[in-house]
């Protein structure tokens, strides 16, 4: 008799329920569109109450394995920082810009409206300079990452981009009177980082209480953690479902469009993945903060950008558009590349303890 567990049989075949979970929310959307628009109703400052909830139950379980302990050796370990920090704010956004210039003024100028083609650029460059702040904690997690690790990466970006996303979009775009919605920043860090990491503290805490060793309470965090995960499985699958269905209308009302979209967006996730992936295997970084760090730059606070791109340029502009086909193209591409990880984590030092 097999003693395959059902989570590992659902993390094993990821993908495929990822595939059906799109369908299910283009067909559903489709059928159903005044259900989605309700729940699509359900934001402030942008941030979808609904997606939160099911973002928090992902984020949740890494969150407790947090060892705030170890927060203060993080500076021992500095090379997935310093690969995190460079990718995002020295080499992502000018390389969305190059793709966007290259295909929407070029390649795609025979099959798109020119006067919309700065609109698209615009779209991926609120992309490119809006690093990820809730999912990377699930990408992490898929990849068995060092979960302090991964806070400090997360946390170190956000710091940086409260005070660089508004001018460095100003700069790309070459506007000076951008309006950062601070509604949505500061929400989105509360509600994806700071309240799942207060109720992974609490957590963590009472089942550190109830054990009568260091080692006990490992195991109870362990035994706790795998007792939950699947309600991380179904958060990710329920998200799916809701983005796609959010936005099933304009994949098939725009199909050629979405398509020419995407095709600079997977360029520069896999290229940015190349880039950081590439760079902590020659520094001889482990994989635990290997895998997390690529991952941080090749995904997008999506939530960010489509909150400016309507902001600064309507509902129905070629920027908002742009967005929206990120939020799309985000969960399949991240999924390819954390299997792509998990089959390659043998080029990297494989002890929590070694010193990237």
């Amino acid at each position: 008799m097999s003693t395959r567990s059902p989570i590992g049989f659902f993390e094993r075949y990821l993908s495929v329920w990822v595939a059906l979970c799109i369908a299910a929310g283009i067909g559903l959307g489709s059928l159903l569109p005044g259900v989605f628009q309700t729940l699509a109703s359900v934001e402030y400052g942008s941030v979808n109450f609904i997606v939160a909830g099911l973002i928090w139950f992902m984020v949740y379980p890494m969150m407790v394995s947090v060892d705030f302990s170890s927060l203060k050796r993080i500076h021992e370990r500095p090379k997935g920082l310093i690969i995190t920090l460079v990718v995002n704010w020295l080499i992502k956004p000018f390389t969305m810009v190059g793709l966007g210039v290259l295909f929407f003024h070029y390649l795609f100028v025979d099959l798109i409206d020119p006067a919309n083609a700065n609109q698209y650029i615009a779209g991926l460059i609120l992309l490119g300079a809006a690093p990820c702040t809730a999912m990377v904690f699930v990408w992490s997690q898929l990849t068995r990452g060092d979960a302090t690790y991964t806070l400090a990466q997360v946390a170190l970006n956000d710091v940086i981009m409260i005070f660089a996303f508004a001018p460095l979009v100003a700069f790309l775009l070459g506007v000076t009177d951008i309006q950062v919605p601070w509604a949505t920043l500061i929400l989105s860090v509360g509600l994806y980082v700071l309240i799942p990491l207060l109720a992974g503290v609490i957590t963590r805490l009472q089942l550190s209480r109830a054990a009568d060793s260091p080692a006990h309470a490992d195991l109870a965090v362990s035994r706790f953690n795998a007792r939950v995960k699947p309600l991380s499985i179904l958060g990710l699958l329920g998200t799916v479902v809701l983005l796609f269905g959010f936005q099933g209308q304009i994949i098939l009302d725009q199909p050629l469009l979405i398509a020419l979209i995407a095709i600079p967006l997977l360029i520069q996730s896999y290229g940015i993945f190349a880039i950081a992936y590439g760079a902590a295997r020659l520094w001889k970084v482990p994989f635990n903060v290997a895998a997390p760090c690529a991952l941080i730059g090749t995904s997008n606070f999506f939530e960010l950008a489509v909150a400016v791109a309507i902001g600064l340029f309507g509902l129905n502009s070629g920027a908002a558009l742009v967005t929206v086909v990120g939020v799309l193209v985000e969960v399949p591409v991240m999924l390819s590349l954390v299997a792509f990880a998990n089959r390659t984590q043998g080029w990297f030092p494989g002890t929590a303890s070694s010193k990237p």
